[in-house]
């Protein structure tokens, strides 16, 4: 028998969830317990819910515009029910949500129809298409206008089906992409029929349905795509402003997906997308302006523009000028620079990995857990908008920190000028001699901005314009108006290496640097003071830039540089301390060991430690915070002894906390989860520290609580990849300075990474993010394999096997491959005996992979050990003598080991037919005549 509601619990329920809502206190505090105690234990609840979505009858206590709030209430409290509590859908409460949920998609209210939607979603994302199967087919039925018994339904119903297909197909996509039923073969034509429906609505949403699966290349889509494009056509003019921004999206992806369809209606596409940019709709306008930075990144297209650069470059600068409702919001903001940062206010920061090259160097990657998934989409099941909705109504987010039209056209025009170069700048000066003086600031600010966009692609034109422009740039530092201030920041970071850099080496001027380097720098570096946050903000962020442009250029000036960013220091809120260590670690990395100075030290140490002592153990600040004292260390080398014990003892403190938390929520999944940035931050920290501190770290190594080999293992083991990644390049770095330290720990450390360096088993969703770890893992065997030598002898087999797969695999990154075959190659120098009989299967994958790896200590080791395998087994090289021999050529200034035994190599060839086998020698200098063009 069919499940029936009762009166009663329909009243009893409808009053707790309108409660829930009200003012009282008291109430609402009752009314939510009694909710979650029903969603936890009553099996109907879910049915009572639907029921009271779709049903538009209040109680006879309660008027209509009450029960529309508790139906609404209803529907998001029966989503999260179907999505958080397990085994909330019993097969009776799911036979009866789906014989009345439809009904709430014709329901006469907007909302209804949406929140209704909303369910539908969550729960073909929870169960699955085939948990209702028939349900796509139920709702693209309404939108042809029928319901399942085949009467009429009238248009907003339709629309209210064809937004609930929307929502299911963004939420989704892989899994409908992935059926094995196919869905979208019958789905997509069906969608492109829609474009044709009467209402412009459904139109939009079938376009946008559309636009969800083009990225993905569906065949679906692609089997119908000259079909779109005419749809394209017929719908580009509707004045349905939604519907014309799903036009501009699709042209912008059939740039990457089928550009041999845009490139023969360029001009006409070039017309469309110019006269939708100055379209008063700014959501419009930005999807437009998305085609020109798009087709400016594409190899192929971008050519196709050069005609149009008089069309595209006025609109781009039109459309860099704040709005109305922009200036406004923004204009005229006056100093704030003594206020608290709100926390809503402070962006979020993560902790960035570090990847080690074969030479043992490290270059920062983005952290692999932050992305959704490799392909920057949102994963099946996220929704971003409701992200969106709280920066909406809280204002969570800054509008001015958003990607916005303005934003885009700068980008647009800066790539623009990277590809065509002086056309750009011709189209251009007119504009700039115009407005760089205008006397309303709206517009002195774009041609700031657009002079700042064109700096890297037009520099050899604006270039003789810049003794006259650089100090007028610097005038406006002290603009009335802070967004000219702080516009002028970032400009005068684009041109600061042409301050940094004479523009005429053959006709040197000894005054440039005076005249242009030194007032640019003292003019940002007195704005990181500036009395408006903002224009602290962009100074500061200008000022990294210049550092990174003029580098050494800074050494005479770190004294002055220092003692500014340690004023900023005492005075900067939390927001703008962020940038603030970028600076110092920016400052570290580029003029290095010259700011070990005892002087420069004393400045800058006690403001860092001052700092340090500050900021909590669960502060996100404690990122940027311990990233800039790895560069710091790094820079001060010895001279950072005296501040190390205290930070390094933290760090071990701070590993041992998260992974205490991480066993405490394993064991009680109601805990919050700790943050893993902690951890890689800490990990990273030490890095430095013993890399700075060379032998002498062995001492904190020793004295650490918990002990520090355990904490490390304890990392290499985690779930985290990028957790693993800093562990592998920690390993690495005590396998160096502090290998006696390590030594007792190798059985555990090698089980671990031999674990590691796997590859057979990795799944495809996490193989590129797996590859940055694996990189680590492997430099760090090849640091350990020089230290033990024959100590590696019970592993040599199972490293072996790993390695040769790595080096042997076209999946793998060139870098892995490499730092793989260093690894192999030093496995040589203590284990060659058992190598030898390896050596036909890896020789040429081997000098393969190390072809390209430039002169270092690491590549001279590793074919020290090549050399040592092939002494032992010469015969196995006859098949591989051209490699062998182009690397031993093409090696310019081998050890004196590596040419000592590049000399006795002796190999032997067997000729054909029954002749006595020859033993070549090794002359090094004939080799490399013959040899070094190969």
């Amino acid at each position: 028998m069919a499940w029936q509601p009762q009166e009663a619990p329909i009243r009893e329920l409808a009053g707790y969830l309108k409660d829930s809502l009200g003012s009282d206190r008291a109430a609402q505090l009752r009314a939510t317990q009694m909710l979650q105690q029903a969603s936890q234990q009553s099996p109907d609840i879910n049915n009572y819910l639907c029921y009271i979505l779709v049903h538009a009858e209040p109680p006879p206590d309660m008027d209509t515009t009450q029960y529309h709030l508790v139906r609404c209430s209803a529907a998001m409290l029966m989503k999260n029910n179907i999505s958080l509590i397990p085994n909330s859908l019993s097969p009776q409460t799911l036979t009866y949500i789906k014989s009345e949920l439809l009904a709430g998609l014709k329901d006469s209210n907007q909302g209804i129809r949406s929140f209704t939607g909303n369910v539908i979603t969550e729960l073909l994302r929870k169960g699955g298409i085939m948990a209702w199967s028939d349900v796509l087919a139920q709702l693209m039925t309404m939108v042809e206008g029928k319901d399942a018994s085949g009467n009429d339904i009238p248009l907003p119903m339709q629309e209210g089906a064809m937004s609930a297909l929307k929502k299911v197909c963004q939420d989704s996509k892989k899994a409908l992409e992935r059926d094995a039923q196919q869905p979208l073969t019958f789905m997509i034509p069906k969608f492109l029929q829609f474009t044709h429906h009467p209402s412009a609505a459904v139109q939009a949403d079938s376009l946008e349905i559309i636009n969800i699966f083009l990225p993905l290349r569906s065949q679906a889509v692609l089997a119908h795509i000259d079909i779109l494009v005419e749809s394209l056509f017929r719908l580009g003019n509707n004045p349905h402003a939604p519907l014309r921004r799903e036009v501009c999206r699709a042209l912008v992806h059939l740039v990457d997906i089928r550009p041999d369809k845009i490139a023969p209606i360029m001009s006409s596409v070039v017309d469309y997308l110019v006269a939708q940019q100055n379209d008063p709709d700014a959501d419009l306008a930005l999807d437009a302006a998305e085609f020109w930075l798009t087709v400016g990144e594409h190899d192929q297209l971008r050519i196709h523009l050069g005609p149009f650069l008089p069309k595209i470059v006025p609109v781009l600068l039109k459309s860099m000028i704040y709005s109305e409702e922009e200036i406004f919001r923004l204009g005229g903001e006056g100093d704030d620079a003594d206020e608290e940062d709100k926390e809503e206010d402070i962006k979020p920061t993560f902790a960035k990995s570090r990847q080690r090259l074969p030479n043992g160097e490290s270059v920062e990657v983005v952290g692999t857990e932050k992305a959704r998934n490799g392909d920057g989409e949102l994963s099946d099941g996220e929704i971003d908008e409701y992200d969106s909705e709280l920066e909406d109504l809280y204002g969570m987010e800054d509008p001015e920190d958003r990607w916005n039209l303005r934003k885009c056209s700068a980008a647009a025009l800066d790539v623009l000028a990277t590809v065509f170069h002086q056309p750009v700048l011709e189209v251009i000066l007119p504009y700039l001699k115009e407005n760089l003086r205008h006397p309303e600031w709206p517009y002195r600010e774009a041609a700031v901005l657009a002079l700042g966009a064109v700096a890297d692609g037009c520099l050899d034109g604006v270039a003789l314009h810049l003794p006259e422009l650089v100090p007028y740039l610097i005038s406006l530092l002290n603009d009335e108006e802070p967004l000219v201030r702080q516009i002028t920041c970032w400009t005068l970071g684009r041109y600061s290496r042409w301050a940094a850099t004479d523009p005429d080496p053959s006709n040197p001027d000894p005054q440039h640097l005076q005249k242009y380097f030194e007032p640019t720098m003292e003019g940002i570096l007195l704005k990181m003071l500036d009395g408006n946050k903002r224009v602290q903000e962009a100074a500061a962020s200008a000022f990294a830039n210049l550092e990174e442009q003029s580098k050494g250029v800074l050494e005479p000036y770190i004294k002055v540089i220092i003692q500014q960013f340690v004023t900023a220091m005492r005075q900067y809120k939390d927001r703008n301390m962020f940038i603030l260590y970028d600076c110092v670690q920016t400052l570290a990395e580029h003029v290095s060991e010259a700011l070990a100075q005892d002087e420069l030290v004393a400045i800058l140490m006690p403001a860092l430690i001052e700092r340090w002592k500050k900021v909590k153990d669960d502060s996100r600040e404690l990122f940027p915070l311990l990233e800039c004292l790895s560069y710091v260390s790094t820079a001060l080398g010895q001279k950072f002894q005296p501040f190390a014990a205290p930070i390094f003892h933290r760090c071990i403190s701070i590993i041992h906390q998260n992974l205490e938390k991480q066993l405490a929520f394993n064991n009680n999944p109601q805990l919050d989860e700790p943050e893993k940035d902690f951890l890689v931050t800490s990990l990273d920290l030490l890095s430095a520290l013993i890399q700075a501190l060379d032998s002498q770290s062995s001492q904190l190594v020793a004295t650490a609580r918990p002990g520090f080999f355990q904490l490390l293992t304890h990392c290499m083991a985690d779930t985290n990849n990028d957790v693993r990644q800093s562990s592998y390049a920690l390993l690495g770095d005590c396998a160096i300075y502090v290998f006696p330290q390590l030594r007792p720990f190798l059985p555990n450390v090698m089980e671990l990474l031999i674990q590691q360096l796997d590859i057979e088993h990795l799944s495809e969703v996490d193989e590129d993010n797996s590859f940055s770890v694996i990189n680590n893992a492997c430099w760090s065997c090849g640091e350990i394999a020089l230290q033990q030598a024959s100590g590696m002898l019970p592993y040599v087999e199972r490293l072996y096997i790993s390695l040769l797969n790595i080096i042997q695999s076209s999946k793998v990154p060139a870098s892995v491959t490499e730092n793989a075959a260093v690894a192999l190659g030093r496995l040589g120098l203590g284990s060659c005996d058992e190598l030898a009989p390896h050596l036909e299967s890896f020789a040429y994958p081997f000098l393969d992979a190390l072809a390209k790896v430039a002169e270092t200590d690491e590549k001279d080791t590793a074919l020290k050990g090549f050399c040592m395998v092939v002494g032992r087994n010469p015969e196995a090289m006859e098949s591989c003598l051209i490699p062998f021999f182009r690397a031993i050529a093409r090696y310019k200034e081998p050890s004196v080991e590596l040419e000592s035994l590049f000399r006795q190599v002796r190999i032997p060839v067997k000729p054909e037919g029954d002749g006595e086998a020859l033993t070549i020698e090794i002359d090094c200098g004939r080799l490399s005549q013959l040899y070094c063009r190969l």
